[in-house]
């Protein structure tokens, strides 16, 4: 059985597919990293100018959650200034981004769930 405690020190920084360098995650709990089977949790740093292409999930929802920094949101139309202590439901199939705009890190938690964006067989 993998670790289930586990300190974030541990966890080396990844640079995800479609991600800017400067844009890097720890994955957290992943099946990667402890054989979670529906849960996806991260924690994401974004240096200034660096982001995520704009995609959709399938079928996953994600959880955004800023902890520090700013940087600016694109859900679906919508885009807005997000910064610390805002909360960024995104569901399944609406197209989104993240960039960050300040001077400083931009640090947040991802949730994601369904693991797969694939559908069940």
């Amino acid at each position: 059985m993998p670790d289930l405690i586990r300190n974030i020190a541990e966890v080396p920084w990844q640079r995800m597919t479609a991600h800017d360098p400067g844009a890097l995650s720890k994955l957290l709990v992943h099946p990667e990293t402890t054989g979670s089977r529906q849960l996806d949790y991260r924690i994401s740093t974004y240096a200034p100018g660096a982001g995520v292409d704009r995609h959709a999930h399938r079928i996953q929802e994600q959880v955004y959650h800023v902890l520090k920094g700013e940087g600016l949101m694109e859900v679906g139309d919508v885009t807005r200034l997000v910064r610390r202590h805002d909360v960024i439901q995104l569901p399944a199939g609406v197209a989104h981004r993240i960039a960050n705009t300040g001077l400083g890190d931009l640090v947040f938690i991802v949730v994601t769930a369904p693991v797969s964006d694939e559908p069940p067989s």
